[in-house]
Parts: structure tokens; sequence; C-alpha cells
């Protein structure tokens, strides 16, 4: 643990990239194979289900550190962080322990199981062998809330280097279900079986927003253009006379969307493709409000199937024949999904993404705006002679969205921020006219500069009307131009709209209060949007 800490606090006091990798590959080059495992699934989002809840963590903590509750509770949001916070308030440790990260992973994952006063023995016991870095990083442990600022494509480029294998090949091996209680840093690493894991996907490459519009790119000639579907991203795999799919954050969704398994009567063994799982009815996208009563299912009724069926508009194919084709140009990897695709009946649930013909960026451009109407968020550019990478690379791929929808909002609430933003109001809320009554339809935390939040935050604090535990209702007096990119109808809310996405574009100092937007402003949005 004490290898690992010190790693933590490499990472936490540098923002420069280099410095990051130099970290990681010092210490994937030095620790125990088991830690490095256990590192490389926590940089990679698989923690350890949480053991313990932070409410009995906050009362313990207290407990030891002899403070009233209430004076942690005041403390928590000033520092930002829960873990931190019951590091820097606990006393000095009683002993010391060298054990491993992955024993106290380990002692962690004992805890769930246990009665309360076991737990609690436990964790205090830990409390009084850690130092208060080691504490830090035990306690996110337990929380399951572990991030370090870094992301997976670095710490791939350490382990890189530590290791001698290609980053390309370590994205692709580090893809797929695997956790460390179920293979080992040899078998996943270093002497990796391609076929021990039919399911395992690719790496998804991801496009650049393209802000300024294409003028800036090639010959139009050199590029090919759809539209960006408003779906999930998702990779279908038929391999082994089974179908996988998952979704870009690397979760099996195979069950939610049973439609899709009869994609292997009609597509061959050996293929993967990449498209985008849509909510789909009478030949053309529903809204994404159809598919997201989908999203977090583990089993779907029949009636949602029903209401909201699916299919996969595919863009790509990337695996071939049991072939990784990755390295072909796009325009090859488009002839032969087309060419597998053609001959796939409706009832393939598997739907070809059309290129949009354009001599020109003007001609694209007017195609771009007919996105919306289509259930599309703007149009994908790609390069015709451009391979399938891993993640986020600029200059081959690009996505170039509509315009956002805006309205004005009057601000009603506000709440503090947390970590560095813990003594800013930064989490609002937002209401329109309904005759002469303010509702509240939408949240936003983002888009305003620094200074801005420290503005308003002085406001907040002179013109509180009244406290609901951390958040304040202010008085109604300034108006916000809200940015979002869909509306659909929502019964959780007292407004019965709820926004995708919303955003404060800027803070409309010119605008009067009378003048924010209404509910039948939102409704008629809503109509020709939902």
């Amino acid at each position: 643990m004490k290898r690992f800490a010190r790693l933590f606090t490499r990472l936490d006091q540098t923002t420069k990239t280099t410095a990051k990798v130099d970290a990681l590959a010092d210490y994937f080059g030095a620790a125990p194979e088991a830690d490095r495992l256990w590192t490389i699934a926590l940089l990679s989002g698989r923690r350890p289900r949480r053991g313990v809840t932070t409410t009995l963590l906050r009362r313990w903590a207290a407990e030891r550190a002899g403070l009233p509750l209430w004076l942690f509770e005041e403390s928590y949001p000033i520092v930002g962080d829960l873990a931190e916070t019951i590091a820097l308030i606990l006393p000095d440790a009683q002993s010391e322990s060298d054990e491993s990260l992955a024993y106290w992973i380990g002692y962690t994952k004992e805890l769930g199981p246990l009665p309360e006063e076991e737990k609690r023995v436990r964790v205090l016991a830990a409390w009084d062998r850690l130092g208060t870095t080691e504490r830090f990083v035990f306690n996110k442990l337990i929380t399951g809330g572990f991030r370090m600022g870094v992301s997976q494509k670095l710490m791939t480029r350490a382990l890189a280097r530590a290791t001698g294998i290609d980053e390309a090949e370590l994205s692709h091996r580090l893809m797929g279900d695997w956790s460390p209680d179920s293979t080992s840093f040899e078998a996943l690493i270093l002497t990796h079986d391609p076929s021990a894991d039919l399911s395992k996907p690719y790496p998804f490459y991801l496009a650049y927003q393209l802000d300024d519009g294409p003028e800036g790119l090639s010959d139009p000639a050199d590029w090919s253009a759809e539209h960006k579907w408003d779906g999930i991203r998702g990779q279908l795999i038929l391999r082994g006379g089974r179908h996988f799919l998952w979704s870009r954050g690397e979760e099996l969704m195979t069950d939610r969307f049973p439609e899709l398994a009869a994609a292997g009567d009609f597509v061959p063994d050996g293929t993967v493709l990449d498209g985008e799982v849509l909510a789909w009815a009478d030949e053309a996208p529903m809204s994404f409000n159809a598919l997201q009563k989908r999203i977090g299912r583990k089993t779907v009724p029949k009636k949602l199937l029903t209401e909201a069926p699916v299919v996969l508009r595919a863009y790509d194919l990337l695996e071939h024949e049991g072939r990784d084709i990755r390295d072909r140009p796009f325009a090859e990897r488009r002839a032969l999904l087309q060419g597998m695709l053609s001959a796939c009946p409706p009832e393939a649930n598997l739907r070809l993404s059309p290129l949009l013909e354009f001599d020109d960026w003007d001609r694209l451009a007017a195609l771009r705006e007919t996105s919306r109407q289509l259930g599309a968020e703007g149009v994908m550019l790609k390069r015709l002679d451009s391979p399938y990478l891993s993640g986020r690379k600029k200059g081959d791929w690009w996505k170039w969205k509509v315009d956002p929808l805006t309205v004005d909002a009057v601000l009603i609430y506000a709440q503090q921020g947390s970590g560095r933003r813990a003594n800013l109001f930064t989490d609002f809320t937002f209401a329109a006219w309904d005759g002469e009554d303010l509702v509240p339809f939408t949240k936003a935390y983002s888009g305003l500069t620094d200074a801005e939040f420290r503005q308003i935050t002085a406001w907040v604090r002179r013109n509180t009307l009244q406290r609901f535990g951390p958040v304040r209702q202010v008085k109604p007096q300034h108006v916000f131009e809200i940015a979002f990119e869909g509306i659909q109808e929502s019964p959780r809310h007292k407004s019965g709209i709820a926004l995708r996405f919303p955003r404060m574009a800027r803070w409309r100092h010119d605008k009067p209060l009378a003048e924010a937007n209404t509910m039948d402003d939102l409704r008629a949005l809503l109509a020709a949007y939902g």
C-alpha cells in the first residue's frame, strides 16, 4: 500500500502528462504483479463493490476523532472529498503496515457481508495502521469512488513502456469482461491468448468535435459523411456461434437488447460491427427517450420490447471472417460492410447507416441542418483512407453536431459544489414562467467562467430566501441561457419535462426577468423535437 500511496502522491502533485506516465511506468516496473493488476483495474474503472455506507464511515470517523458529527458534516463540503476529510481528521496511526495494495483491497471486499459492529471494528483497526495518504486510499477503496486523475490511455501508455508491448495491442487486451479475481497479470498482459475471451471488443475510435465547420479540412472528395445517430454506441460481436454487445463504456449489454441475437442468423461468424443501438419503428429511429427506458435494466419486459424495439445501425466493420481489419482504409471497410448487410432481411435487426452525398461543404452543411428532423445529432466526417484507431485521435474522424437548443430561464435555487469548487455555488436549478408562477424544469452546473461563479456565489449569499439543507432558495432576479441537446417528457419532474445535457450557455445580464421563457415555449419545443 505504501508504494501505491507514493504513486498516488506523485500523480496528484503534477498536471504534466509526461510526469504522470513516468510515475506509472516506474510503478509498473517495480510493484508486485497482484498490485500491478489491481492498479490497472482501478484505472480502467473496475473497482471493488462498496462494502460500507458513507453514512457509517462519517459517524465512525467523527467518533474516532472526538468530533461532533455536525462539525464533520460542515467540514466535508469545504474539503470536497469524503475520503480526504476522514483521512485528515483522524488521529495519528498507532502502528504501521507493510501490506500490499492487493491485501487491502481483499480486506475491503471482506467487509460487505459482515455485521455493522464487526465492520466498525475492522475499519477502525485499518485506520490505526495506515498513514494519512494510505488512509485516504483505503477510504477510496471502501467507498468505491476511486479516481487518480489519470486516463486509461495514459495508464496504457505507461504499461506499454514498462512491458515493451505495443500500446494498441495492450488497449485491446484490457477490453472486455475481466477482473483481478478472474485473471492474473501474467495471463492478461504478458502471455495473453486472444482466443481466451470470444466476447472481447476492440477499443472504440472516438471523434473530435468540429466547431468551426469543415472548410479547414482537405478536399471534400477525401471524406465520407453520414448522420450522427442519437442512440447508444455499441460493438456487436459474433464469434464462436454466440453474440455479444458492448457499450463504449465497456459495459456488456447483450441481455438488455435480445433483438440483436437475430443478427447471428444472417451475419457470418468472426464479425465485429461498430454502430449505434437505436429504438426503431416504421423503418425510422424513435426518440432517445424511448431507448432510455431500456437503459439500466438487466432484463427487459415484453411490454418494453414491443414499445421500443431496437436495431443496430452499423457504420463500420472491425473484424471480417475472423480477421482484425481495423488497419484497412475506411472506404474498404465500408464496402465490405455494405456487401455484408445488403443481403440481410429486416428481421436481422441490422441497418446500414447511409452515407450522405455531397460535392462541397455547403451541400453538407445543408444536409446537417436536417439532422434533428431525422432523429440525429449532426453529421460524422471520416477520411476515406483512415484506419480504425483506438481512443480519441485528431485528424481523421470529426463530429459536426447541430447547434444546441436554447431557452432563457430564471435561477431559483443554488447549491455549493465540491472539490476545488467547494466554496462556490455552482449547481443551480432553473425555472420557466407558467402564468405568474415560476416552475422549475432543469438543473445545470457547467458553462460559466470561474469569475462568473465567484460573482454569482457572492450574490447568492446576499440573496438567500430559505435554506433546505445544502440547497438555498434565492430571490428570482437572474436569467441564464440554457443550452441542451434534447427535450423529452418526464413524469418524475413537476414541469413534466426533462432536458438532455443542459448547461449554462451565458448569463443574460441584458434580459429582464419577465422575458424569460414560459412553460408553453418548452411544450412547443417538446412537440417539435421530443
